[in-house]
């Protein structure tokens, strides 16, 4: 394996997603259908917005898959990034839930979707991750 290709969370509220997603992470969808999905390119992998009572349908080119209630994804930026991003998310009044300093010396800003989900802006040493010194890591 190479690397997760794709991660997604759910909202009924599409239309709510995209302005969200648009505004404070600067997102803008490559595909969408109206009351399905938004699919939005994020580095060399995707991240997709599903509407889970229609992915839940079955009849698709693909299996029925879906969830209901807040899900979580967390987006790596970096060390020096974290207080511009503090600043960005108060700016825009997207209230931080909670803010932690992990004893591996990482750093995160836990927030929320209008659909509930969790939403974490975190460096990579949360998990152990050093990226300093790492070609097309650093």
């Amino acid at each position: 394996m190479k690397g997760i290709l794709e991660t997604c969370l759910y909202a009924e509220k599409l239309e709510a997603a995209e302005e969200f997603y648009g505004r404070v992470l600067g997102l803008v969808p490559f595909a969408k259908e109206e009351g399905r999905h938004l699919f939005f390119r994020f580095g060399e992998g995707v991240f997709l917005i599903f509407n889970p009572n229609a992915t839940a349908v079955t009849g698709g080119d693909v299996p029925t898959h879906g969830a209901h209630g807040p899900g979580h994804v967390a987006f790596r930026i970096e060390d020096d990034e974290v207080d511009s991003w503090r600043k960005h998310l108060s700016d825009l009044g997207v209230e931080i839930e909670l803010e932690l300093n992990w004893p591996s010396g990482g750093r995160s800003l836990y927030f929320r979707d209008p659909a509930g989900n969790s939403l974490e802006l975190a460096t990579a040493e949360v998990w152990g991750i050093q990226t300093k010194n790492i070609p097309g890591l650093s």
